[in-house]
């Protein structure tokens, strides 16, 4: 009986060292795929559908095209900055001369006396305009208009900028997060199954006498927690991708595959080349001058209520007694009824109750409000240079040691079991060596996830998305 024990151990040794070995073979990185060069896969990302039956294998820049197109939030900001660069462009085409045709016919009562005319209202008793207006209107206010508008336009476009790298944060977020449930699922289904090899160890040196029943009501437990530990690492998973595919395809759907390594090496850029870009490079900035730039041109419109405004106006057409090209003297000869006229007015403001005085204050008000959130957006600029790229600095130092107390956790659980099948080992060493290893994995995906998305943050401030 007792050799016949041994002979169950020694089996189970072995079965454990090729456990082992294949969870050691797992931790290894996997070599990248080579993308799919066909056509089928350009014309699905084009369209945003995934073809029905086979995984569109997704890589990040992709989804960050694909977020561009679907994503709502970013395509109203977007929607913004084309709203703002036609009103620059109708303010634009408010300065220059405009054309307009107009046509009518005018009649006046008249009496069947030599007095002629009852009521005066026109040139003639019947008289007949059909004629072109070229108008021009001058103004120091619609100058300012339009460059109010042009700078609105620019701040529009800068905000577009800012929503888009926004979007990039957060796809690198979701996109990241799904490949880190990924890796947990499979470190959840490893601890899974090794807490049914240690269960059913237990349960075999119970039947030795080697070890008491209380280590296998232990061992059983432990079971129990890492299946449920299992089912929560599928939810997660499945969450995680329902996130980043509401992002990306206008149809719903999870039908998809991650195609950039989470543990990928990408490099931290110096901190000086960070700062330059970041300095030269940032739409807030620029948001935030275009806004003070209209604000100071819609002070200066203001004040243009006070100067006097000029406008000119050329006609050129009929306007005569009869709606005919030529007429016809008394004599029997006949004469062109077409003509030019010309129209010259000035205007000068003298009196509206303060209206313009009130225009000014209100644009002085907002103009010297654009003034402050300018400074501050130059001040959040500098705490943020130095906040992101010290997250990002502390991600990327604290992330070899994650990667290494994973290694270690693995190690220890492995070398724990086979003390534990020695009898150096206690069932409390075995449990905690299982905890360790569950948490320090999480710790190191969650940990490659929080790097990436530093690197993504750094993005709003540079515009240049670091990949590997």
């Amino acid at each position: 009986m007792h050799r016949k024990h041994h002979v169950e151990l020694i089996l189970l040794l072995c079965a454990a060292g090729l456990s082992f070995s294949g969870e050691s073979a797992a931790q290894q990185p996997e070599a990248p795929q080579p993308k799919p060069a066909v056509m089928a896969k350009q014309v699905q990302l084009a369209a945003g559908k995934p073809a029905p039956g086979a995984p569109v294998r997704l890589t990040l820049l992709e989804a960050l095209a694909l977020a561009k197109k679907n994503e709502p939030t970013y395509q109203a900001v977007a929607t913004d900055a084309g709203v703002a660069r036609e009103a620059r462009a109708q303010a634009r085409d408010a300065l220059l001369p405009s054309v307009d045709f107009n046509t009518s016919a005018l009649y006046t009562q008249i009496t069947g006396s030599q007095l002629g005319i009852a009521f005066i209202a026109n040139n003639s008793p019947h008289e007949y305009v059909a004629q072109g207006d070229v108008h021009e209107a001058l103004s120091v206010a619609a100058w300012e208009s339009y460059r109010s508008a042009a700078a609105s336009a620019a701040a529009a476009k800068a905000r577009a900028e800012v929503a888009a790298r926004g979007l990039v944060a957060t796809v690198v977020q979701d996109y990241f997060a799904a490949a880190a449930a990924e890796k947990k699922l499979q470190a959840a289904e490893r601890t899974a199954d090794e807490g049914e090899k240690f269960f059913q160890l237990t349960q075999s040196l119970e039947k030795g006498g080697e070890v008491a029943h209380s280590d296998v009501i232990k061992a059983e437990l432990q079971a129990q927690d890492r299946r449920r530990q299992l089912q929560e690492a599928k939810l997660q998973l499945l969450n995680a991708r329902l996130d980043l595919a509401v992002l990306l395809f206008p149809d719903f759907t999870d039908n998809y595959e991650l195609a950039d390594d989470l543990h990928a090496n990408v490099a931290l850029p110096p901190q000086p080349e960070f700062e330059a870009q970041a300095a030269q490079n940032n739409p807030d900035i620029r948001a935030a001058l275009a806004d003070t730039q209209a604000a100071g041109h819609e002070l200066i419109g203001a004040w243009a209520g006070y100067l006097p405004s000029v406008t000119f106006d050329y006609f050129y057409g009929i306007d005569a007694e009869r709606y005919a090209m030529n007429g016809t003297n008394p004599n029997g000869s006949k004469f062109s009824n077409l003509g030019a006229s010309y129209l010259a007015t000035l205007s000068l403001p003298l009196w509206n109750w303060g209206a313009t005085q009130s225009q000014v204050r209100v644009a002085q008000l907002k103009r010297d409000q654009s003034k402050r959130e300018l400074s501050f957006a130059q001040r959040k600029l500098l705490a943020e240079m130095r906040s992101l790229y010290a997250e990002a600095e502390t991600s990327l130092n604290e992330l070899a040691g994650l990667q290494r107390s994973s290694e270690l956790a693995a190690d220890s659980l492995r070398l724990t079991t086979m003390r534990y099948q020695g009898g150096e080992a206690t069932v409390l060493e075995v449990v905690d060596a299982q905890t360790t290893f569950a948490q320090a994995n999480a710790a190191y995906q969650d940990g490659a996830v929080r790097y990436r998305v530093a690197l993504a943050n750094l993005q709003t401030l540079t515009g240049v998305l670091t990949t590997p």
